[in-house]
């Protein structure tokens, strides 16, 4: 397994490689590596001929600094669960400085309104930092494919809009969402989750299937009081969000349309640590 740091020399690697027209695969990830990553590193495999996986903190994408400092760093473990799947696959586990070049900012962008749903009203600024750190790091892999999960599918639809607006090619791949045993949707925050909060936080799962059939027969206003009410009388949780939007738009939801998709996106805290998740109507 080669592991490289400086993106120098990851590129030469790879140039090499593309010269002899070898399809890349591409896995961006934070570290923390769960079932949910190493399923997308198996789908990138079976479909080209590299694969490279990225674990970089990107910094710019985070409005909390307490976040930033917690969120869980594991490389010796994520090299381990690497190995496990395959010795072929390229890591790329830079610092900052080899990433922003000593200019840790993000840069604007106008992603169409998609920015401004759900996480980007929670989180100001944190869709100029996915998008500064993904266009980076294509910039430098040059992929034929990138692989994302669809639990951050707002992250998902932006990025297919980044490549988009940007004519970067890369083609772009939404995959399942993995779940714990319980219906937690596995994320690399779960780490910081005690055994007793990962089976309190079930009732997530749990209330978005239950608002998925609620969706049938009522409004999304009636199915989303539902959701508070559920919260509300959970102590042990904080309601950040609940939302019924349009797939495509991410446009809250007001008045149901046939001919639309729809989907839920909820963010919830536990002892101060933020869970979210995502289910299709």
């Amino acid at each position: 397994m080669l592991i490289y740091t400086k993106k120098a020399d990851l590129q030469l690697y790879l140039q090499a490689k593309k010269s002899l027209n070898k399809t890349i695969g591409f896995v961006p990830t934070m570290g923390a590596l769960h079932k949910g990553h190493l399923s997308l590193l198996k789908k990138s495999l079976s479909q080209n001929d590299i694969t490279v996986i990225s674990i970089f903190v990107n910094p710019t994408q985070f409005n909390n600094l307490e976040d930033l400092k917690k969120y869980p760093r594991t490389l010796d473990s994520d090299l381990e669960k690497i190995k496990s799947i395959s010795e072929n696959i390229l890591v790329y586990a830079p610092d900052v400085s080899d990433i922003y070049d000593n200019q840790t900012t993000a840069t604007h962008f106008d992603f169409d309104g998609l920015e401004n749903q759900m996480e980007g009203k929670f989180r100001p600024g944190h869709f100029d930092g996915v998008g500064t750190v993904v266009k980076k790091l294509f910039e430098i892999v040059k992929p034929t494919t990138a692989y994302f999960g669809e639990k951050d599918f707002q992250q998902l639809q932006i990025i297919k809009k980044l490549t988009s607006k940007y004519a970067i090619p890369v083609a772009i791949v939404g995959c399942e969402i993995f779940r714990e045993k319980n219906g937690l949707a596995m994320s690399s925050r779960n780490e910081r989750l005690s055994i007793d909060e990962k089976e309190k936080a079930s009732i997530i799962y749990k209330t978005l299937n239950q608002a998925k059939i609620m969706f049938d027969n009522q409004t999304a206003e009636k199915v989303t009081q539902y959701v508070i009410d559920v919260f509300k009388n959970n102590p042990d949780f904080e309601l950040e969000y609940f939302e019924i939007a349009d797939e495509a738009t991410l446009k809250s939801c007001f008045r149901k349309n046939k001919n639309k998709k729809y989907r839920a996106f909820i963010a919830v805290f536990i002892n101060n640590i933020r869970l979210i998740d995502t289910i299709s109507f």
